[in-house]
């Protein structure tokens, strides 16, 4: 079978983003216009503003990303583009930037669910080795997945409120540090310590789910008593409170995930999996229990096109195509893609 060149759009958020994706596991290119700068100033994503730069970015990164390939439309085999979940406005520009070019090209029209891309990030280093646990954690997204092949999801775990990721940057406000907060808040924890002794939130016995909001409240709560008292706040322990919660309720579930399952691959995926305290942890406990461990590197944690490129080679395997009509969708689920 000859080689599948797929070009593949990511605009679900803040960046913007092609590839050119070979077989789903070369790279020949992968072009991110990030937006992190025109954000910092209003302190988080601005839908409207996010829309804005992809429509002024689209057609330069795909211009650039084909350059970056050595390729032109011709050698592309498929257009695959992230349908959601995400920002409707941020999706809609992907969306009809890929219809386009596979109108005018005659190319097949692959939509893909941006879960699934983080999840085969990791396919891009390493092939995925089933069955096996997923841990998503990033911006909007917490969940627990467990595969039995490729392209087979089910959702075993997921967040009741507020996604990991989201908890971080409203903790890192609260403590005083600028957008985008997460790494800031991990950099902090790494010269702090657990002198706050924040609640570990686990939910009812044999629960795979998440919740992030009363952890929030109650640093809130906690950094404004401390401030009414007058009393002095340590933000790098304010920090390493907090992540220390977060890491071991995400390491334990993760850990007991596998071995309810049976399962000894785990992998992570999301923005969130580059966090240095989530990653230390996790080698840890896998080890422990000897569960193999795959964590992308840094660069395919955070939205990219190649995630998406990678995933797209199965679909477009398995036959998946969309027409013309194709939308984007802000909520999407997984399991009924």
């Amino acid at each position: 079978m000859n080689n599948t060149k797929i070009l593949a759009i990511e605009t679900s958020c803040d960046e913007t983003s092609v590839s050119v994706i070979e077989n789903g596991t070369m790279i020949l290119s992968n072009t991110v216009l990030s937006q992190i700068e025109s954000h910092k100033r209003f302190g988080g994503v601005v839908p409207e503003v996010a829309s804005r730069h992809h429509v002024e970015g689209i057609t330069t990164t795909i211009e650039t990303s084909l350059q970056e390939a050595d390729v032109t439309m011709d050698d592309i085999d498929a257009v695959a583009v992230t349908e959601g979940p995400g920002l409707i406005g941020a999706l809609l520009i992907g969306v009809n930037a890929a219809k386009a070019l596979a109108f005018a090209h005659q190319k097949p029209l692959i939509p893909v669910h941006h879960i699934m891309g983080h999840i085969y990030a990791n396919h891009l280093e390493e092939p995925l080795t089933f069955p096996l646990i997923a841990l998503i954690v990033s911006g909007g997204h917490t969940e627990l997945i467990y595969m039995e092949d490729h392209l087979n999801f089910k959702v075993i775990g997921e967040t009741r409120d507020d996604a990991v990721g989201e908890a971080y940057d409203k903790v890192a406000r609260t403590i005083g540090l600028p957008y985008p907060g997460g790494p800031l808040v991990d950099k902090l924890a790494q010269v702090g310590e657990d002198t706050y002794d924040f609640p570990r939130v686990w939910l009812e016995k044999d629960s795979y789910d998440f919740s992030f909001s009363g952890l929030k409240s109650a640093v809130i709560n906690k950094l404004h008593n401390e401030r009414q008292k007058n009393n002095p706040i340590f933000k790098e322990n304010v920090a390493a409170s907090f992540q220390n919660s977060v890491v071991e309720v995400l390491v334990g579930k993760a850990i007991k995930a596998c071995e309810d399952f049976n399962v000894d691959h785990l992998i992570v995926a999301g923005g969130v999996a580059s966090n240095q305290g989530l990653r230390q942890k996790l080698k840890e406990e896998a080890t422990a229990k000897q569960i193999q461990l795959a964590i992308p590197s840094m660069k395919l944690c955070t939205d990219n096109a190649a995630m998406i490129g990678s995933v797209a080679h199965f679909l477009y395997l398995d036959g998946v195509r969309a027409d013309m009509s194709l939308n984007g969708k802000s909520g999407l689920d997984i399991e009924s893609f």
